[in-house]
C-alpha cells in the first residue's frame, strides 16, 4: 500500500533553442482543445483555464517518472521531459508578466506549494519548482492541523484572483495522509480595446440548445473588427487595451450548429480562422454574460490516458526520493465575467499529493450557443476556454 497521497489543485530548456516556448504554446493549446472535448460533453456552460491546470500538473510533473510521467507527457501533450519542461514554462509566464508591469490589463499568474514539513522531499525538486515556476514553498502542518492548511491555501487563492475564487479546496479534501498541494492561480481583468456603449445594451433573444429561446443582455457596436470565417464558423476577434491579449468568439453559422462545430474544433482549426482575420465594418452584437465553474479532473485526466498517477502504481520519485505518492485529487474552479466594459477571468488548480485544475456592413450576431476563448496574441496561448449554451 501507498503511504503518502499526493493533491494537486489551480484556480497552468534545452529542448528546442528558440522554438522551445513555440512548442509549449501548441501542446497547451492542443490539451486546451482535448479537455474541451472532455467536459464539454455534458450539456451547459462550460468555462476553465487551461494555462492554470497545466502549470499546476506542469510542477507535478517535474516529479515524475517512468510510465507515469510518460502518461502525464501524452495527456497534457507536454513537448518535453520533466526535466525540460519547467525552464520553458519560466520563459512563457515571464512574458505574460511582462503584459502585467505594461498596465493595460491587469494579469497575474501565481504558483504555490504547500509541503509537509516533516516529510523528505528531495531539495533539487522543491528548488527546481520554485526557480522554473517561480512557485512560493510553504510548509505545512498537514500531519496535524489539514483543516487550517486548507484555509490558508484558500485564502491565498483568493488573494491572488482578487476574491473571485474560494474555497478552492473543500473541508475534507486534505487529511493526515496528504504530503503536497501544488497550486496555480491566474487571474485577469481587461477592457475592451473599443468597449461598448452601456446605452446600446438591449434585451434580444438567445437560442439555446433543443429549441430553447429566452431573452438576454445583448451588447451592441458598430465598429472595425477583424473577422474570418469557414465553411460553417464565423470567428470575431476582440481585443483588449493594449492588443496584447483578445477574446475570440468562435459561433456556428447555424443556430443548431453547436455540436457539428465542437466535433470539428482542432488547433489546426483555429489557427486557419485566427490566420484568416481580416478588419471588416461589423454590427456586432454578443451576450453579457457570468460563469462560475468548479471540476474535480481526476476521471477527464483518466479518459485523456492519465491512469497511472492515481492509483499505488504511481511513481513520483522524482519528489521524494521513492515511490510512496500518488495524486489524489486534481481541483479546478474558473470564473468569467463580460460586460459592456470588459472581462474579468480567474481560474486555480489544486493538485493533491497524498500517500498511498457604404459597403453594407456585415453582422455578427451571437444570438445561438459558441465557443469563445482568451489569448495572448505574441505567442498565441490559450489562458482561458468556454462555451456558452444557455442562460
Amino acid at each position: 500500500m501507498k503511504r503518502c497521497l499526493m493533491t494537486v489543485a489551480g484556480i497552468g530548456a534545452a529542448l528546442c533553442g528558440q522554438l522551445a516556448v513555440a512548442g509549449v504554446v501548441e501542446g497547451n493549446n492542443e490539451f486546451a482543445v482535448k479537455l474541451y472535448r472532455e467536459l464539454g460533453a455534458t450539456e451547459g456552460n462550460l468555462f476553465f483555464s487551461p494555462f492554470s491546470i497545466s502549470s499546476a500538473l506542469g510542477m507535478t510533473y517535474a516529479g515524475a517518472r517512468g510510465e507515469t510521467a510518460k502518461e502525464m507527457k501524452m495527456a497534457l501533450c507536454f513537448p518535453c521531459g520533466p526535466q525540460e519542461l519547467g525552464a520553458t514554462f519560466g520563459k512563457l509566464q515571464d512574458g505574460l508578466d511582462a503584459i502585467q508591469k505594461r498596465g493595460d490589463v491587469s494579469l497575474s499568474i501565481a504558483n504555490g506549494i504547500w509541503a509537509e514539513q516533516t516529510y523528505g522531499f528531495l531539495p533539487d525538486f522543491m528548488k527546481g519548482v520554485e526557480v522554473d515556476y517561480k512557485a512560493r514553498i510553504a510548509l505545512a502542518d498537514f500531519v496535524n492541523n489539514a483543516t487550517v492548511e486548507s484555509q490558508r491555501i484558500n485564502a491565498w487563492v483568493e488573494g491572488k484572483t482578487n476574491e473571485k475564487i474560494k474555497n478552492l479546496v473543500p473541508e475534507g479534501t486534505l487529511d493526515a495522509r496528504t504530503r503536497m498541494v501544488l497550486v496555480n492561480a491566474i487571474y485577469f481583468k481587461g477592457d475592451w480595446a473599443s468597449q461598448f456603449k452601456e446605452g446600446a445594451t438591449r434585451e434580444r433573444d438567445f437560442h439555446g440548445r433543443a429549441g430553447k429561446t429566452v431573452k438576454v443582455q445583448m451588447m451592441q457596436q458598430s465598429d472595425d473588427f477583424r473577422l474570418a470565417q469557414d465553411a460553417d464558423t464565423e470567428a470575431l476577434e476582440l481585443p483588449y487595451k493594449g492588443n496584447q491579449l483578445s477574446m475570440l468568439v468562435l459561433l456556428p453559422k447555424a443556430k443548431d450548429g453547436i455540436a457539428a462545430l465542437e466535433v470539428s474544433l482542432s488547433v489546426a482549426k483555429l489557427d486557419t480562422l485566427i490566420g484568416r482575420l481580416r478588419k471588416t465594418e461589423l454590427d456586432v452584437a454578443i451576450p453579457k454574460f457570468k460563469l462560475e465553474t468548479r471540476y474535480d479532473l481526476v476521471s477527464p485526466f483518466q479518459t485523456l490516458g492519465m491512469k497511472t498517477a492515481f492509483s499505488n502504481s504511481a511513481d513520483f520519485s522524482g519528489m521524494d526520493g521513492s515511490r510512496n505518492l500518488y495524486i489524489s485529487a486534481i481541483l479546478h474552479k474558473a470564473f468569467i465575467d463580460v460586460d459592456e466594459k470588459g472581462t474579468e477571468a480567474a481560474a486555480a488548480t489544486a493538485v493533491v499529493i497524498r500517500t498511498k485544475a457604404v459597403v453594407l456592413k456585415q453582422q455578427f450576431i451571437a444570438d445561438h450557443p459558441f465557443i469563445f476563448l482568451i489569448r495572448d496574441n505574441a505567442t498565441g496561448s490559450i489562458l482561458f476556454m468556454g462555451r456558452v449554451a444557455g442562460f
